[in-house]
């Protein structure tokens, strides 16, 4: 006998300050980073039967190296979640983190788990180039014409997206300074503290005598964010793909670190511990484009999204964008005639970094706070490129 297809909710999403790549978190494992914010995710309902979580699905975006070995399930061990709870470890590179909720919220609706942990964790300090340890690249990508836009770097792919949807250089420079300008103020304001937890870095230092000692230091903010950048300086910087190109280190996203944890559960779970969910989980997508123009995958994937919910691009009151690059992300927004104050208001990855397979879960952080703080916010979105040509959206409903 087929199930009813049942509600997925969102208890809680927290995430770690996202740092720079080499900075704050440069000596910090990712698995370390996963299990802060699974401890502190569980500890949100602090009677939560650990036995109950149904799964830990975690995204990242290259699982090798520190952040190989099922991550997930080492991250949750070292959190000290209970030895019944499993792990699962996916990629669909930048998506990664937005792919577990969607994933943990099918395994909700379809009624095999009542209570789900969605997460993502990212390292590009550990990381030591793009394609991670060993660049082991298919020959038949070279060998035939046809699969050499697979192999394109991600920076060449904004310059073909620029050319094609004709985004000037100054449209871009303007665009990531209003991204970091918006990322400060929110800063400021406090609007980011409800959804981060701060991170205590330990590092050794010698001390008096020859003497060892261990000095700690509590991360509570975005490293990104920088309150000098203007137009002005933007322009003076050189393109970084294409000699006579218009994508810069100033226009495209930040290299980071950083993870995120999201919790969901059933209907019948949020009765059982009294819960008032932040958030409905409505609809996913995904989509192909071709590779040689990756950037511009949201604008297949949020209209299927959108689809799926029954509703308008209209109706999203907020919509989380991810900044991949400027000129990608000014694509999508003039193809889908997207309201441009309604699309990243506190900032995108410009300002406030991209780590990856971590993304999509710390958006969602950001998602959710937003609705806790606007009960006039009903419906928002998520949505970004992805590598090798694909784009991914999800739609969430306020509670």
């Amino acid at each position: 006998m087929s199930k009813q297809i049942q509600d997925a909710y969102i208890v809680a999403a927290l995430r770690t300050p996202v740092a720079r790549r080499n900075g704050a978190f440069r000596y910090v494992r990712p698995d370390d980073m996963l299990a802060r914010v699974l401890r502190d995710i569980v500890a949100t309902v602090p009677n939560l039967d650990q036995n109950e979580i149904g799964d830990v699905i975690a995204g990242c975006a290259m699982p090798e190296a520190e952040q190989g070995m099922n991550v997930a399930r080492i991250a949750l061990l070292l959190a000290g979640l209970a030895d019944g709870v499993p792990g699962v470890t996916v990629n669909r590179f930048c998506a990664s983190g937005l792919q577990a909720v969607a994933d943990a919220a099918s395994r909700i609706r379809l009624g095999e788990a009542d209570v789900m942990i969605a997460a993502g964790t990212e390292s590009m300090s550990a990381m030591p180039q793009i394609m991670g340890n060993k660049v082991s690249i298919n020959p038949e990508i070279f060998a035939h014409a046809e699969n050499i836009d697979i192999a394109y770097g991600m920076g060449l792919t904004a310059e073909r997206v620029a050319a094609q949807w004709k985004v000037s250089r100054e449209d871009q420079d303007a665009f990531a300074a209003e991204s970091h300008r918006r990322a400060c103020a929110a800063s400021a304001a406090g609007l980011f503290d409800a959804e981060i937890v701060p991170y205590v870095v330990n590092s050794h230092v010698p001390g008096e005598g020859g003497v060892v000692r261990t000095a700690e230091r509590s991360v509570a903010q975005d490293e990104g964010p920088r309150a000098d950048s203007s137009v002005e300086k933007l322009a003076r910087l050189r393109p970084v793909f294409a000699a006579r190109g218009s994508v810069t280190a100033g226009n495209s996203s930040q290299m980071s670190d950083g993870a995120a944890a999201v919790l969901l559960m059933s209907e019948v779970a949020l009765k059982r511990y009294n819960l008032r969910p932040i958030a409905r989980f409505v609809s996913y997508a995904v989509a192909g484009v071709s590779p040689e123009v990756m950037g511009i995958g949201p604008i297949e994937a949020i209209p299927r999204a959108l689809k799926r919910a029954g509703l308008a691009l209209q109706d999203m009151g907020w919509v989380e964008l991810n900044e991949a690059f400027a000129a990608q992300a000014l694509a999508v927004m003039r193809q889908l005639e997207m309201d441009p104050a309604r699309v990243n208001p506190l900032g995108g990855a410009i300002a406030l970094g991209h780590p990856l397979g971590a993304t999509g879960a710390i958006r969602t952080a950001t998602l959710m706070a937003a609705m806790e703080r606007d009960p006039g916010l009903r419906y928002g979105m998520i949505s970004m490129c992805i590598g090798t040509g694909m784009g991914a959206a999800g739609v969430f409903e306020r509670m």
